[in-house]
């Protein structure tokens, strides 16, 4: 039997309305949101493993929410990397986040060892290969984010998508 599997994509916080403040009233709501979307894949889809790509973003508060998810639910957390110096140009603070995660997740698959220009698209494919849903947070704009959901689309998965403009 094939494991359900769900992943992630979503804007980094530059295209998100509250940029990097997690505790502006709308990224409150947008994790309440992706929290409940994500309780809904494991109780009504069976989904059992989730992948997070680990960029900045809305990327790692999916991770962490699967993180305390794993608590309460027997589900694991794949984190999919890349390429292996993703964090090289990230400050102190994204690092030790990032870093933390990486040190609870279940899985880490790197996908290549340098950055190149399509290594996250790379990434996003992988995934998307892998999972049956797609829950995305987007804008409705051009990005890495579209391209993924266009990519899931023509492979038929199932996509919610969260409009972090219309909380």
């Amino acid at each position: 039997m094939i494991t359900q599997t769900c992943c992630f994509t979503g804007h980094r916080p530059k295209k998100l309305p509250f940029k990097s403040n997690e505790t502006d009233e709308r990224c409150v709501r947008l994790k309440e949101i992706l929290r409940d979307e994500i309780e809904k894949m494991i109780t009504e889809k069976g989904v059992k493993k989730f992948i997070s790509g680990m960029a900045i973003g809305t990327d790692m508060i999916c991770a962490e929410i699967i993180l305390e998810l794993k608590e309460k639910y027997d589900i694991t957390l794949e984190c999919a990397i890349p390429c292996r110096n993703q964090s090289e140009k990230w400050n102190k603070k994204q690092k030790e986040r990032y870093n933390a995660l990486l040190s609870k997740a279940d899985v880490i698959t790197y996908l290549q060892d340098e950055y190149t220009r399509g290594c996250m698209q790379r990434r996003n494919k992988y995934m998307a290969d892998k999972s049956q849903y797609v829950i995305a947070v987007w804008n409705g704009s051009k990005s890495g984010t579209a391209n993924t959901i266009k990519y899931a689309e023509k492979l038929k998965r199932n996509i919610i998508i969260i409009d972090p403009n219309n909380l």
